[in-house]
């Protein structure tokens, strides 16, 4: 199991592949993002898009499951996240797309309330087939401590 004290700051870990499928673009954005360039061939067409492209929110969601799935492999002892600080949607990602990540870790610091748990921020990095960012974000993410009366 992976705790606080195993984080190391300035560790970058590449992981995660997924196919950005177009019948999973379209049921994505026709329940949360109904945008007509994320539903339609033809309207996506007219756009900066050119065309059909997944919603930013989609990309996101890959993400997570892709994140998630590489947590599990290493179990990390993780405990969810107070939230995002920074979200980039760079380029469009469309189907057909072959999706990756890339996390660093940028700071960690125990939390001042809680004992048994730390606080880490890192900066995730989403990349498509030619290695080109397609989305970042800056978050923190809360993970057990082993030992509660330890120091850094």
């Amino acid at each position: 199991m992976l705790y606080y004290e195993d984080i190391e700051i300035g560790v970058v870990r590449r992981f995660g592949s997924k196919e950005v499928v177009r019948e999973e673009v379209i049921d994505f954005a026709s329940k949360y993002d109904p945008q007509p360039f994320h539903l339609d061939d033809e309207a996506a067409a007219q756009t900066y898009f050119g065309r059909l492209s997944a919603s930013g929110w989609h990309t996101g969601a890959m993400m997570m499951r892709m994140m998630v799935d590489d947590m599990k492999l290493h179990e990390q002892a993780g405990l969810g996240s107070p939230g995002i600080e920074d979200l980039r949607w760079l380029k469009p990602v469309y189907p057909g797309d072959t999706l990756r990540c890339e996390s660093e870790i940028l700071e960690k610091r125990r939390s001042g309330s809680r004992p048994e748990m730390g606080i880490i921020q890192s900066r995730m990095t989403v990349f498509n087939q030619h290695d080109e960012p397609v989305m970042t974000m800056r978050s923190a993410g809360l993970i057990r401590v082993r030992d509660v009366g330890g120091t850094d």
